[in-house]
């Protein structure tokens, strides 16, 4: 089923045409910030110790859903239940689940970085289940594709495993890993934000 989601999705993204080559929401120049603007790079900078980037370069059209949305990251991205391993697969779960190249350059690496085997990160793009998965690894990858195929809607067996291993916070933890990120694919998508040079792409699904 998650295949055939992603692919309904790679299908409205072709459709789309060559228009997808040119971003709606360019950068906005620094020098050009207005002060909540400024204000918001400021705090994005001091936070992450890197300047701006992707979706949020994007969401910098609107500094206070940008710094909103960084906080949030800062905890679900780096000091999740479930640590920083597993919360790479669940992001690339989700932006093979939205077709989101940006969001799968960046995190592809840290998640080959992090120990997340190839065979996995290339199963993942191909839209496959992985076949040699550990029992974390596994549990994770099921919920969150249930989340992604059944907005939202995850099975009682999948559910009770990830609260066993995780407990009631690693649930949480997971849906607000795969949402937040959801959203960060759709402020992405919806502004044509391009891959950058060199990165790696989202692979085709296989015919």
């Amino acid at each position: 089923m998650f295949r055939h989601t992603a692919l309904l999705l790679a299908s409205t993204f072709a459709l789309a045409g060559p228009a997808l080559a040119q971003t709606r929401l360019p950068d906005v120049p620094p020098a050009q910030y207005t002060t909540d603007q400024k204000k918001a790079a400021e705090e994005f900078e001091a936070a992450r110790k890197a300047p701006l980037s992707g979706p949020f370069q994007t969401m910098m059209y609107s500094p206070e859903v940008m710094s909103r949305a960084r906080a949030m990251g800062d905890y679900l991205r780096f000091h999740s239940a479930i640590g920083n391993t597993l919360s790479e697969l669940v992001i690339l779960i989700t932006a093979r689940a939205w077709s989101q190249g940006y969001e799968w350059s960046a995190h592809q690496p840290l998640a080959l970085k992090g120990g997340i085997s190839k065979d996995i990160v290339d199963a993942v793009a191909d839209g496959r289940r992985p076949t040699a998965m550990s029992d974390d690894e596994a549990m994770v990858y099921d919920f969150t594709i249930e989340l992604q195929n059944n907005k939202g809607g995850v099975s009682d067996t999948t559910y009770g495993k990830v609260e066993k291993r995780f407990g009631k916070k690693g649930a949480v933890d997971i849906a607000g890993i795969s949402g937040y990120y959801t959203f960060l694919a759709l402020q992405l998508n919806m502004a044509r934000q391009p891959v950058p040079a060199g990165a790696p792409p989202i692979r085709n699904f296989p015919n």
